[in-house]
């Protein structure tokens, strides 16, 4: 049994090191279940570390797949607005125009033009598969490893 403590234990401390190194400065999803859930937020001041939300008429299944790529997860599975909460300002307001190819979120085009509103309930709410589970366990939190 010491042995399994073990392995278990640095099986965990390997995902939450794989997930520092993974995580981008960019973008983030907030208030799902995992990494690769939740509402999307945007970097969009580096100095002051602003995040803002995008919404949800800014934003579709090729800019879904290049936010899955960069935060190191599977393919998008969902996309719908306040999935994961509402609104919260600042608000991004320039469209996202990704061709589903870019790397980064950041480095796909966006329109020229300002939105000065975006309907409550439209934040955009992205899950993206997982690239590893656990499985079997009494919470998402343990089980065996996939």
């Amino acid at each position: 049994s010491g042995s399994g403590t073990c392995c278990s234990g640095s099986g965990v401390f390997s995902l939450s090191l794989l997930s520092s190194i993974i995580s981008p400065d960019s973008v983030r999803l907030v208030n799902g279940t995992s990494l690769c859930s939740g509402r999307l937020e945007v970097k969009t001041n580096q100095s002051t570390q602003t995040w803002s939300s995008v919404c949800e008429q800014d934003f579709d299944q090729q800019d879904a797949e290049v936010v899955c790529r960069e935060l190191g997860c599977g393919a998008p599975s969902v996309l719908q607005g306040a999935l994961y909460g509402d609104v919260e300002p600042p608000m991004r307001t320039k469209e996202f125009q990704c061709g589903g190819h870019e790397s980064a979120l950041l480095d796909c085009r966006s329109s020229g033009s300002d939105r000065t509103t975006c309907s409550p309930g439209k934040a955009v709410g992205l899950t993206c598969s997982e690239p590893v589970r656990l499985v079997g366990g009494a919470s998402r939190c343990a089980g065996t490893l996939e």
